[in-house]
């Protein structure tokens, strides 16, 4: 049994109101077990036998039965989240600035955001890590920012989703 946590996208922002005592009952009747939602922003861990790829689609195929929606779901083992979380390349906590990690699981899109660094201005940080973007960002400028403008495009939706560095470090805990 390997336990996950799955990163459901765009949950209780833009139109999309799950509560997350909903979303785990329909992981459960999907056959996850030991499921827990962390904060109210899509952040669940699982445990499950099945492979990553099944993890995904499964969690998916229940959120858009059970919900209606056109959910999106990334998934990882705990080690890789870790390890993602360990590897941030920048100070961890700078005041007035978000600390992120945008997970991707498409190779295409990978790059695309990583060549988003050439761009960054002064006021925003990004570099590639292992399928994810480390980015951090002034507080006001994170909608302006290069990240901010291109993360907001219904093409990434799909293989993308961002969380604030400190919650993924909740999600570890």
């Amino acid at each position: 049994m390997t336990r996950y946590a799955a990163f459901l996208r765009g949950v209780n922002v833009g139109g999309v109101n799950l509560k997350m005592a909903d979303v785990a009952k329909a992981l459960e009747a999907a056959g996850f077990t030991d499921v827990r939602t962390i904060l109210a922003s899509g952040n669940v861990l699982l445990d499950s036998p099945a492979g990553v790829t099944t993890v995904r689609r499964r969690a998916e195929k229940a959120l858009r039965d059970r919900f209606g929606y056109d959910a999106w779901v990334l998934a990882y083992d705990l080690d890789t989240v870790r390890a993602i979380a360990e590897a941030y390349p920048f100070q961890r906590e700078v005041e007035g600035h978000h600390s992120y990690i945008t997970f991707v699981t498409d190779p295409q899109v990978l790059d695309e955001l990583a060549a988003l660094a050439e761009d960054a201005r002064d006021h925003e940080k990004i570099q590639r890590g292992d399928g994810v973007i480390y980015w951090q960002v002034a507080r006001t400028a994170t909608l302006g920012s290069a990240m901010g403008k291109t993360m907001s495009k219904k093409r990434y939706k799909s293989s993308t989703t961002t969380r604030n560095l400190r919650t993924v470090e909740k999600v570890l805990r």
